[in-house]
């Protein structure tokens, strides 16, 4: 690899991120299982996550545009990645749903802190001509966490079933880790002196009136998108409808996790080449494929092939979108364009899968997946009339 590309500070945030989701797909398989265990309804368990998203969703918008303001990156990644560790034996030692709250409100308010300056950092150690090996190798890195994590919690579950808060002591070791290497990161020095302004929480919506007339039509076609892209447990619903053993699916996770794991670096390295935008419309295309072939009744061996195209798709727009805003964006205030984008985007997502649930109790799941994949055709057509003069 090209030391040149793949800098210390592409490497030590990679390598942060892999560790993180590392400690927190260990918990995934189980989180609602534990809940449950421990007296929570399924309606505590949905508000409880709801809330924990939309607070993450937020505070990333908030603290992009703090990030900017001071000129610091190293500082929220750092905390942000604390307060997510801390959040792990916190929820092993409460089991009051009050505490469970606080607990996991921490968690994603971690999260929220640290993404646009994590991002924002990526984007400063990559030119536009590599934007997408960077994001691509960064998102790799992270993903790979959700293939080791789960497999580490089948591992454990195996020898010690339904002990679950031992885990949730276990998971605290590779996040503690990767705080620890966030020590390593240093901000860069500049030239510029940090703007004296005041943030407000909500300061960061300002953005929109003051961006370039690209970024608005790109964030606005990825809204539209985000609309009609629910939350991957539909499709681990519907494979589990399908007649799936709860290993099975389990097992449909990790591979889809895997190929998007493996997938990221090329996929990235092919979108230096063919341009951004190409490829985030190819994954589109895949998405639209997978949605309208789970919208008809697939068999065991369609499955796997969908979601290996699945792991595509998602290698080829999740790390794209943001190297994408990125280049469009002016270079002060990358941390603020993209918390604008990560924090609507937060309250999209939970918007699609509250749609995505109503069709799917209303007509079925075989109408659900068919309006999200028709709905992205759709899509493809609007970045392709909005981005015609664009080549890369």
């Amino acid at each position: 690899m090209n030391r040149k590309i793949f800098t210390r500070a592409v490497w030590i945030v990679s390598i942060v991120s892999l560790l993180t989701d590392i400690s927190s797909e260990m918990l995934y398989p189980v989180m609602p299982v534990y809940l449950k265990s421990i007296g929570f309804s399924v309606l505590l368990i949905g508000l409880l996550e709801g809330l924990a998203e939309a607070i993450a969703g937020l505070s990333k918008g908030y603290f992009g545009k703090l990030s900017d303001v001071t000129g610091k990156r190293v500082p929220f990644v750092r905390l942000g990645y604390l307060m997510s560790s801390v959040s792990k034996p916190m929820l092993a030692m409460f089991v009051y749903p009050l505490w469970i709250f606080f607990a996991r409100t921490i968690d994603r308010f971690g999260k929220g802190l640290r993404t646009s300056a994590r991002d924002a950092i990526l984007s400063e150690e990559s030119t536009p001509e590599n934007k997408g090996k960077i994001f691509g190798f960064h998102r790799g890195m992270d993903t790979l966490g959700a293939v080791l994590g789960p497999v580490a919690a089948l591992i454990y579950l195996d020898f010690y079933p339904e002990n679950y808060r031992t885990l949730f002591l276990f998971a605290f070791i590779p996040a503690i880790a990767a705080v620890s290497f966030t020590f390593l990161l240093k901000d860069k020095k500049t030239d510029t002196l940090p703007v004296k302004e005041k943030v407000k929480f909500f300061s960061f919506t300002g953005h929109w009136k003051e961006s370039n007339p690209e970024y608005k039509k790109l964030v606005t076609g990825l809204f539209i998108f985000t609309l009609l892209n629910s939350s991957d447990i539909f499709l681990l619903l519907m494979v589990k409808n399908l007649g799936f053993s709860d290993q099975k699916v389990i097992m449909v996770y990790i591979f889809y996790n895997l190929v998007y794991a493996l997938a990221s670096l090329p996929v990235g390295i092919l979108a230096d080449k063919i341009g951004l935008k190409n490829n985030y419309i190819a994954g589109l295309i895949i998405f639209a494929i997978v949605y309208g072939g789970m919208a008809l009744n697939p068999g065991i061996e369609t499955v796997f092939f969908l979601f290996f195209c699945y792991g595509i798709y998602a290698a080829s727009t999740e790390g794209i979108s943001k190297a994408w805003i990125t280049n469009i964006s002016e270079k002060s205030k990358t941390a603020t364009a993209l918390g604008f984008y990560n924090g609507f985007n937060s309250i999209f997502s939970l918007i699609a899968s509250v749609l995505a649930g109503f069709l799917w109790y209303s007509f079925g799941p075989e109408i659900m997946f068919a309006f999200s994949s028709a709905g992205t055709i759709a899509t493809v057509i609007y970045f392709l009339v909005s981005f015609r003069k664009l080549k890369a």
